[in-house]
């Protein structure tokens, strides 16, 4: 009797139809998250904001007619003390005080708007907002831009008001001062978007911040009285303060001389504006938490 180890047993040759292919392996690729979807564009996301911010404005148009009471009273009390100080007349008067108010105008309400923010931020919905798919530089963007359509409303409305008395513009030069009013609109409600990011529920901080920087903006700017018979110190600050070159620049544009050396001046100063407010206004809605 042969005994046969198994360990040492020739396997039996394979039949064909059990000959077996190796599959090659199946090569694994790493998908980000923003890889798996579609990247959200800018522009779209910032329109999107922009409409979702015209809404209660568009629904009530009156909000724009009441923010406009200040620079009237402004137009109604302080332009005949005005008029009585240089002596040179309404008409002429006007076509000096009225680009001052406008750009006034834009100061007070696109420096204000960060108390939208935070009432959105003491309710919640700010936070709301961050965790949606939209970018957070469009968070920042749609909101500041959204500030142009109740500037350019508001300065076309005040404009009406004062042609009956013997305002007079030039059209082409009132269009390019209604830009450079925008984009300074725009840079400064970024900033105040930026302070209200900072400050957070801390209201009175935001209004106490807000104060202190705009009067003496306003007041530096000559906007409200002619600076040129000041002592030497407040004309030197005059001229460090970029909305002294915007006010000139407006004052420029409206009488037709789009040429003045002033008009490039202030549009640097509002370019500058806008450029730094949507650049801090960026980085601080990157960096806010929900």
């Amino acid at each position: 009797m042969t005994i046969t180890d198994p360990t040492t047993e020739p396997h039996p040759p394979r039949s064909p139809d059990m000959s077996v292919t190796t599959a090659e392996p199946i090569p694994r690729v790493d998908r980000t998250p923003t890889e798996e979807r579609a990247v959200p564009s800018l522009v779209r996301d910032t329109t999107i904001v922009l409409v979702r911010e015209l809404r209660p404005t568009l629904r009530n148009p009156f909000s724009v007619i009441f923010s406009m009471v200040q620079p009237l009273f402004f137009l109604a009390l302080f332009g005949p003390l005005l008029i009585s100080v240089t002596g040179i007349g309404t008409a002429a008067t006007l076509q000096s005080f009225v680009p001052g108010i406008l750009v006034m105008s834009a100061l007070f309400a696109s420096s204000t708007t960060g108390a939208n923010l935070l009432m959105e931020i003491q309710s919640g919905s700010h936070e709301r907002m961050l965790v949606t798919p939209l970018s957070r530089p469009s968070l920042l963007m749609g909101r500041a831009l959204k500030e142009i359509v109740p500037l350019v409303a508001q300065a076309s409305l005040i404009v009406a008001v004062t042609i009956p008395f013997g305002f007079e513009f030039s059209l082409g030069g009132a269009v390019l001062g209604l830009v450079v009013l925008a984009t300074f609109g725009v840079g400064l409600g970024a900033l105040s978007y930026s302070l209200a990011l900072a400050v957070k529920s801390e209201d009175w901080i935001f209004w106490s911040v807000q104060q202190t920087l705009l009067f003496p903006l306003l007041l530096l700017s000559g906007m409200l009285l002619p600076l040129e018979d000041g002592p030497g110190w407040l004309q030197t600050l005059s001229k460090v303060n970029p909305l002294t070159h915007i006010v000139d620049a407006e004052r420029a544009l409206f009488a037709g001389d789009l040429t003045d050396v002033v008009v490039l001046w202030g549009a640097l100063a509002a370019l500058g504006t806008a450029a730094v407010g949507l650049t801090v206004g960026i980085r601080s809605m990157q960096r806010a938490t929900t």
